[in-house]
């Protein structure tokens, strides 16, 4: 290949970067606004939601735990605290095989509140994943709502009735999801990150889209569904390491909606380490690589088009990141060390610091629903851009080898919790 076909190529190569780049900011960024009007109608709805009376029905809260001993406590301590009906709903917490004194602990609670039961799977049956506990707790319930719960949650005391008034509201609903916030967000550098990261997916991705198309998708805890649905689909599929999206897609193909209710709030920890934020990323991607797999044939199958749009653009998500960030990575560095020139005329320097300036904006926008959208903020999303963004690449490549190239059999691996020291640490 001559120096100018190579020239030619790699100006091409960075034209594409430029492009798949601006499309993802330009589309992030309608997403935000229109997560901007959701949250201000759901200030609305909520104060619509509070003066109305309700027959309310019986709620199963499922809780899969797995050597929770750490923080099972305060998580039963918040769902003792619902301002639901206390004769309508129990709490089902799964001891998923644990060797702590996780049971111990929740039979504390069992023996003195009839709502919270304890079932115990033995240890040499125990830890084989979270779809599979939640299978064994939906077994041991009659109601015909199932809400869904981690160990480490500590939900606000309205939002189980926030979750429920909207599946009574809506029948077109298969299922709504509240907002989980981080409850050690000031612990250290990495907590502060993902602060940041968790509250503007939810305010864009998730309720951006809801605002435009009708779409989000589970996130794994504070969530309630229909009993009937679940027993139709067969409860959630014991293959999968991120049950959550797979559900999802299983919802929408049969019809229904998911709902996006940012005012039904809980608290969760996150990782305080990077060795346990890394597993646990991966797990997500590779998560995300099995779900694609099974369902990406079925995609255009999908009556409604714009859903299939943006359900298959959910699913590359990851992987249209991981080619755009590494693309233009490669390509700025190899411009910076002089290997190559890109001999296209154009404004690149400031297209460049545009796109940074609105990745900026729309990441401080959405920090602003939740009035975290202080002046360090600033720093801390520029810091976050230049190392925890990147570290994704770090965290898909992984996924990608392991599922693709080594095709290691996915198993569940539990997230490290951290002794809580403080409510809202």
């Amino acid at each position: 290949m001559t120096e100018t076909a190579l020239q030619l190529d790699l100006s091409i190569a960075f034209l594409l970067a430029v492009i798949l780049i601006w499309f993802m900011i330009a589309y992030q960024l309608v997403l935000t606004v229109a997560g901007f009007f959701h949250t201000l109608r759901s200030v609305r709805e909520s104060r619509e939601v509070d003066a109305m009376r309700f027959d309310w029905p019986e709620v199963a809260v499922l809780i899969p735990a797995h050597n929770e001993g750490l923080v099972i406590r305060n998580t039963l301590e918040a769902m003792l605290a619902f301002d639901y009906p206390a004769d309508r709903y129990e709490v089902l917490v799964i001891n998923d095989g644990s060797s702590d004194d996780t049971g111990a602990i929740v039979q504390e609670f069992a023996d003195r509140d009839r709502r919270i039961r304890l079932i115990n799977v033995k240890p040499d049956e125990g830890g084989k994943g979270k779809s599979r506990a939640l299978n064994i707790g939906l077994a041991q319930t009659d109601a015909g709502l199932i809400a869904v719960y981690d160990a480490d949650n500590t939900p606000e005391p309205a939002a189980l009735r926030y979750l429920v008034a909207q599946l009574l509201l809506h029948p077109e609903l298969g299922a709504c999801i509240g907002k989980f916030r981080t409850v050690n967000k000031n612990r250290n550098l990495l907590t502060r990150f993902i602060n940041v990261e968790t509250l503007s997916f939810q305010s864009i991705v998730q309720a951006g889209r809801w605002k435009l198309f009708r779409v989000s998708t589970l996130p794994g805890t504070n969530y309630v569904i229909r009993r009937p649905l679940l027993d139709h689909l067969g409860g959630w599929d014991e293959s999968a390491i991120t049950e959550d999206s797979e559900m999802s897609i299983r919802i929408y193909m049969e019809g229904f909606r998911i709902k996006v209710i940012p005012y039904a709030v809980t608290y969760e920890q996150e990782p305080e380490t990077w060795s346990v934020w890394f597993k646990q990323r991966i797990r997500w991607v590779r998560g995300n690589n099995y779900v694609a797999t099974k369902f990406v044939k079925q995609i255009p199958k999908f009556k409604d088009k714009v859903l299939a749009i943006e359900v298959l653009y959910l699913l590359s998500l990851y992987y249209v990141f991981f080619v755009a960030i590494v693309a233009s990575d490669l390509l700025f560095l190899a411009s910076l060390a002089g290997l190559v020139a890109i001999p296209l005329p154009g404004p690149y320097t400031a297209v460049w610091l545009l796109a940074f300036l609105l990745f900026i904006m729309e990441i401080l926008l959405a920090l602003a629903y939740d009035r975290e959208d202080s002046f360090g903020k600033i720093g801390l999303i520029v810091l976050a851009y230049f190392t925890y963004c990147q570290l994704w690449i770090l965290v898909v490549a992984k996924a990608l080898w392991l599922d693709f190239v080594k095709r290691e059999k996915q198993t569940w691996v539990k997230t490290l919790r951290f002794e809580r020291r403080t409510a809202k640490d």
